[in-house]
């Protein structure tokens, strides 16, 4: 864990003060925390005057240990946000800019993109605005999946979304999301069909093409940025765990989001546009297939993250998004047994789940 975590919240701010006036000879004004996620990594919005700061705010990213019970046993913690941060702002991959780093503290000074979320525009936009703005964060995907592995060699480029991961959401699916969405234990059976369902997502992605993904591109990870023209941009955060996914999985993260239920005309609007762009331009039919089995393993996967945040820390902030989970969950789970009839025993299953 960062040792600025390790203080005391007075003795957090002096820490930051100390950097920005021996970085820049700056005063720092003001620490504002910015609401954390599920993760244990801390964010704070610092205020400068005076000194040559290269902006007047700037975000401190403060690096916490990761909980490895959120990946595979075995599995290597994710990498650093350096070098891949700067890996992709070379390739005009729009990320935060990066200022400083003081890793004996484990925080590093990055670009103040703003607080408006690509989930808060949607929220008060309209239906053709939203659906620009959608469009417009689409269209960084193919330039991600364009991007090939340098030399020397990025570590997000040996990491890639296999079977051992899909087992591993699996488990937490069984284990965390079940019982509660279920309103009781469920079957050997039910336990058996979620496990085969994911063994059957894995094999067709371990069929696909492999291409770089952002791995969490939701909503809440877009910011929308004003620019100098008065226009504005996307900049994606929460980077640090790329790796090599199908090309529609980016798509499944960001059109498929529980946190912004998007009509699936919509969606399928967005598919239809960003199939040919991709660098693959995989089949319509098994880009189809793809983007709706692996709908089933991400969203049911996040939504088992959302109860066990409630039924072990008391974190109630999530429940409201199982209703558009089990939404999506429903649809995509009848649509793929068009492919699969087998899985008709797991679209039973989600027939049976229960908003809280």
């Amino acid at each position: 864990m960062s040792s600025l975590l390790r203080l005391s919240e007075d003795a957090q701010h002096k820490a930051l003060a100390l950097l920005v006036h021996r970085e820049w000879g700056a005063t720092l004004d003001r620490v504002t925390a910015i609401a954390p996620g599920l993760g244990n990594r801390r964010f704070y919005r610092l205020s400068l005057a005076d000194g040559e700061a290269p902006a007047t705010t700037m975000i401190a990213r403060v690096e916490a240990d990761e909980d490895p019970a959120k990946r595979p046993q075995g599995a290597a913690p994710e990498p650093p946000l350096e070098p891949l941060r700067q890996f992709l702002e070379a390739a005009d991959i729009p990320v935060p800019g990066r200022f400083s780093a003081h890793p004996e503290l484990g925080v590093e000074l990055l670009e103040d993109v703003g607080d408006e979320s690509l989930e808060q525009a949607a929220s008060r936009a309209s239906v053709e605005e939203r659906f620009l703005l959608y469009q417009q964060a689409c269209q960084v995907i193919p330039r991600l999946q364009a991007l090939e592995n340098p030399n020397p060699p990025l570590e997000a480029f040996s990491r890639r979304l296999d079977r051992a991961l899909f087992e591993s959401k699996a488990k937490r699916v069984v284990d965390w999301a079940l019982p509660y969405w279920l309103g009781r234990a469920p079957t050997t059976c039910e336990c058996e069909t979620v496990r085969e369902t994911f063994a059957l997502v894995a094999d067709r992605t371990d069929a696909a093409p492999a291409r770089l993904a952002h791995r969490d591109l939701k909503a809440a990870n877009i910011h929308v940025a004003p620019t100098v023209t008065g226009g504005r941009r996307m900049v994606l955060i929460d980077l640090q765990g790329a790796f090599l996914a199908p090309p529609e999985y980016d798509l499944v993260c960001l059109l498929r989001d529980s946190h912004v239920l998007l009509p699936a005309a919509e969606v399928e609007q967005h598919l239809a546009r960003m199939r040919p762009l991709l660098p693959d331009a995989p089949e319509p039919e098994a880009y189809l297939e793809r983007f709706t089995l692996l709908t089933l393993t991400r969203v049911s996967k996040d939504a088992a993250h959302y109860i066990h945040a409630f039924t072990s820390n008391a974190d109630t902030r999530y429940l409201p998004l199982l209703s558009a989970a089990r939404q999506t969950l429903q649809h995509a789970a009848t649509r793929a047994t068009a492919w699969h009839p087998a899985l008709e025993r797991f679209a039973s299953i989600t027939s049976e789940l229960r908003d809280p």
